[in-house]
């Protein structure tokens, strides 16, 4: 079997480097660990929680054999080619009901983080992916965890880097490197979207969940708003309309011939622009 970490131009993440420069008074992380292989980070940083881990662990892969998308997908990279990362957060004061916004929240953080270190204009698809036009570079994974002191959000976040043409898994896939962003340091993009997401996060339970400034930040970089799309529904149904916008509780608003339909969930196609 050949050794997935041969690539010697992509260097390992430095974990004492990284707790350097994110872990701080103040600061949401309270501990960054890096591991040379594991199924899933999610899994991992689940399993801590409930094992009664605070929040801020950072855990991050340098390869996933078994990592997980939306909806049941799988998302493989070559080891070392993307960020792979999974956050514990307890917002254990913000409504139940707003929790869906934090989903909403990671993929604003690494748009946000791109456009800033990477200098290219990243867009977010909802629910969860973060785009260059309609090529993905990025998807977000958010798991409600239930533990012993009480409930948990587990963010898992991919990001392709330095994933070469010839190791696309997909027509549509794309990295930092194939865009020609101004860097492709993986430590510089993940110190980036750290700080993206602790400010936000901070922020947004500082106001108890309410969405209003990141209802407004998601608009402003959102590339679903505006579009014509088909969305497959989890009941297997499919629907087709124009996406408006979002409603108060972070569903995707899309108008259809017979009025507009509020979507908690589903898997998103944009069409064409209107």
């Amino acid at each position: 079997m050949d050794n997935p970490f041969a690539d010697l131009d992509r260097p390992p993440l430095d974990a004492r480097f990284l707790t350097q420069r994110l872990v701080r008074p103040g600061a949401v992380w309270t501990a960054i660990e890096v591991l040379a292989e594991t199924e899933s980070t999610n899994a991992v940083v689940a399993a801590r929680a409930r094992e009664g881990a605070p929040e801020g662990l950072v855990v991050v892969a340098e390869y996933q054999s078994a990592g997980r998308g939306r909806l049941g997908r799988t998302w493989t990279t070559p080891a070392r080619s993307a960020l792979l990362f999974s956050v514990l957060l307890r917002p254990s004061d913000v409504s139940p009901a707003r929790l869906p916004w934090l989903g909403l929240l990671a993929p604003l953080a690494v748009a946000a983080a791109v456009r800033t270190v990477g200098e290219i204009p990243a867009l977010v698809k909802w629910p969860n992916d973060v785009l260059l036009e309609d090529r993905k570079l990025s998807g977000i994974l958010l798991e409600r965890v239930d533990t012993p002191d009480g409930p948990a959000a587990v963010v898992g976040i991919g990001l392709n880097i330095t994933l070469r043409e010839d190791e696309r898994p997909h027509p549509a896939a794309t990295s930092l490197a194939l865009e020609g962003a101004a860097t492709t340091d993986r430590a510089t993009v993940l110190a980036a979207i750290l700080r993206e997401l602790g400010t936000r996060y901070q922020s947004w339970v500082g106001a108890q969940g309410d969405p209003g400034q990141l209802l407004v930040d998601y608009t402003e970089l959102s590339a679903t708003f505006g579009r014509e799309v088909r969305v497959e529904l989890p009941d297997g149904s499919t629907l087709i309309g124009t996406a408006t916008g979002l409603d108060a509780d972070g569903r995707l608003l899309v108008q259809t011939g017979s009025g507009p339909r509020p979507l908690a969930a589903g898997d998103v196609t944009h069409l064409r622009a209107i």
